[in-house]
């Protein structure tokens, strides 16, 4: 757990005072994932900073775990946390297993141990271990270089990691993908996370809690669907945009529909034509949409893992789970 008790930061020179954090306050539990939200200069970066003491707090209270940040040793502290920025910061003299295991040498690990846990961090990232184990971060695509930013983060296994735009600098393709594979690991290892965005589909992707920002100010603090659904003020309805409703899309799936209540069109009896335009289960409604947006019919049949029909979708049962007309769907883009 994360807590933020009436946190600023104020930068002083000789003719004015700007302050670029002002009275944050909340908190951050244990396993989520929190993504700091805002315009460029909003604080986001500083305020991350200052939890792993880059950035000295000029007033207020961080506590991880019940404890002050300030009752720690500085370099105990961070190397409890995992810390990942847009530029990976990998050296470029090291090998990739040595700039996993820098915290772990730190940490007077010995050789098997670190071995081990270089191997078990790039399966977990999808890399193989003995093929990177002695090539150069320069050797490596964007991609590849942000992945073991990510490993080498989490080499220690600290509970708690800072992640400042790790995906910001990467093709949309593959910023997608290392997403994916980040909520897939994230399932598995349940650290608390707080991962600064200017993005606010990266943050409703991969968010539980959000935490919205303008000039120093938290502007609102919730889940997606508490800030999609009911934005707190002006500033936070127009950062996120008009279309919140079908961003709202994205936390829901097909199966919400027949959890929601839908009993139209749920038939087992359907013939699968070859080619048929086909959705499953667990398909984002964002997604889902622009299925039956590309398909000649405006339906879709909705398949289980083994290519068996459970029912047709349409657009009109949108409105029974989101409340937004079928007509207004029509007019998105996917």
């Amino acid at each position: 757990m994360i807590t933020f008790k009436n946190v600023s930061k104020v930068y002083k020179s000789s003719d004015k005072q700007v302050k670029a954090v002002d009275d944050v306050n909340m908190t951050v539990e244990s396993g989520e994932i929190c993504v700091f939200l805002g315009p460029s200069g909003c604080g986001k970066t500083t305020l991350l900073r200052m939890v792993n003491r880059l950035v000295p707090i000029t007033e207020g209270q961080i506590e991880i775990g019940g404890k002050d940040i300030y009752s720690l040793d500085s370099i105990e502290l961070r190397r409890s946390i995992g810390y990942v920025i847009q530029q990976n910061g990998l050296f470029p003299n090291m090998t990739i297993e040595e700039n996993i295991n820098v915290v772990p040498k730190m940490l007077g690990w010995d050789a098997e141990k670190m071995k081990k846990r270089y191997n078990e961090l790039m399966e977990m990232m999808g890399l193989s271990p003995d093929e990177y184990r002695k090539r150069f971060p320069w050797e490596l695509s964007g991609g590849q270089q942000q992945r073991i930013g990510v490993a080498r983060a989490m080499a220690a296994d600290p509970p708690v990691m800072l992640m400042d735009e790790p995906f910001g600098a990467l093709d949309p393709i593959i910023r997608e993908h290392l997403q994916n594979e980040f909520l897939r690991i994230q399932k598995d290892v349940k650290k608390t996370i707080l991962f600064v965005s200017h993005d606010i589909d990266e943050a409703i992707r991969l968010g539980d809690k959000i935490a919205i920002f303008n000039k120093g100010q938290l502007m609102q603090f919730g889940t997606p669907d508490d800030i999609l659904s009911n934005p707190r003020n002006e500033f936070v309805r127009d950062f996120i945009g008009i279309d919140r409703e079908i961003k709202r899309l994205t936390l829901l799936t097909v199966k919400d529909l027949f959890s929601k209540g839908k009993k139209t069109n749920r038939k087992t009896n359907i013939k699968l034509e070859i080619n048929e335009t086909v959705v499953t289960p667990d398909m984002d409604l964002r997604t889902a949409m622009g299925v039956l947006l590309s398909s000649p019919t405006g339906e879709a049949v909705i398949i289980d893992l083994g290519n068996h029909p459970l029912g047709i979708l349409t657009f009109s049962d949108f409105e029974i789970l989101t409340g937004i007309h079928p007509s207004k769907l029509k007019t998105v883009v996917h």
